[in-house]
């Protein structure tokens, strides 16, 4: 009898496995193929769950969501600013998500419960230290373009404006000063002959290799320069300053997902210690689940989330960044 019940439980384990190994989940990625790629595989070792993802910008990924409507074979929207996930919220693409995976995070839980936020990135200044001294950079983004006409930095200065950070920067600056302030400063910004990068990563190599003296970046990218050991400065500005703004990345199931349950296995892992070790020790972002150690050169959590303006992250304008960004012949 007992060995009977030992093989039926056997066989409902070797069942459970292969329907694990059967699913496919599908992610719209928008976050960095680079920086999270190890931690996909990492989750289909573990679970035994198939992984596609489709990558790209948080905007491109928004768009094709709703093009695709109710035809879209994503299960998980993984998104690199908060602002995207609220208008994904907003139009009704995502499903509200249990109690159980929203009391993990330490903060920025959404009022739409319709998606978890995952980890914080701040965004700095990051300068070559051999041109600049750290005392004698702007208190605020908004006179970065005043600093590098005095500085004889036209041309000097970097920037990234397709990437979905920046464009959620600009959004906080619309949310703070109004679009009229927003376009001067963009403006303004323009007028130094900023050289385009189409990654952060690029941009900080720039600095490294003394093509530009400076750019507004994630902290994170810094904080992995500087373990290659690559000396590079990292300035904050005074605290409440759109030069600091947090990000939070986050992921949320669309209403479109044939796999629930490998999906909230997923987010379920993006939470757990490992997922957050991951983001913490490899990438140098912060953890938001509670006993997880940041990396030892960041400021404190408490610290870092004074630096940032107080806004409503889901509810960024980011529409009316695009457009502005549009008109003025950024993008």
């Amino acid at each position: 009898m007992q060995l009977r019940r030992f093989a039926t439980l056997i066989g409902l384990a070797a069942l459970g496995l292969a329907f694990a190994q059967q699913q496919t989940l599908t992610i719209y990625s928008g976050r960095g193929q680079s920086l999270v790629e190890p931690l996909v595989k990492q989750f289909q070792t573990e679970t035994g769950i198939r992984v596609q993802v489709r990558y790209g910008t948080d905007a491109q990924i928004l768009a094709a969501l709703q093009e695709e409507g109710s035809r879209s074979p994503a299960d998980v929207f993984w998104a690199n600013t908060a602002g995207a996930l609220g208008q994904a919220a907003s139009k009704g693409l995502l499903r509200p998500l249990g109690d159980t995976l929203l009391r993990q995070p330490l903060a920025f839980v959404p009022a739409s419960k319709a998606w978890v936020p995952v980890t914080l990135r701040l965004r700095v200044l990051a300068y070559n230290p051999q041109k600049l001294k750290p005392e004698e950079l702007p208190a605020s983004i908004l006179d970065l373009p005043r600093f590098a006409q005095e500085k004889d930095l036209v041309g000097r200065v970097g920037w990234t404006p397709t990437y979905s950070s920046f464009q959620d920067m600009v959004a906080g600056m619309i949310a703070l000063y109004g679009e009229g302030r927003t376009r001067e400063w963009l403006s303004a910004m323009k007028a130094l002959n900023p050289k385009g990068y189409a990654s952060n990563p690029a941009m900080l190599d720039a600095i490294r290799a003394g093509e530009i003296d400076l750019g507004s970046t994630n902290h994170y990218y810094v904080v992995r320069f500087r373990r290659a050991g690559y000396n590079l400065g990292l300035h904050y500005f005074k605290d409440g300053d759109p030069g600091n703004l947090a990000l939070v990345t986050g992921a949320g199931i669309l209403k479109t997902s044939k796999n629930l349950v490998a999906a909230n296995r997923f987010l379920t892992y993006l939470l757990s210690p490992k997922g957050q070790q991951y983001f913490a020790g490899t990438v140098g972002e912060y953890p938001l689940v509670k006993g997880v150690v940041a990396d030892a050169h960041l400021l404190p959590l408490e610290e870092a989330l004074a630096k940032s303006p107080k806004l409503d992250f889901e509810k960024l304008p980011l529409d009316q960044a695009l457009r502005l960004l549009r008109e003025l012949g950024i993008l």
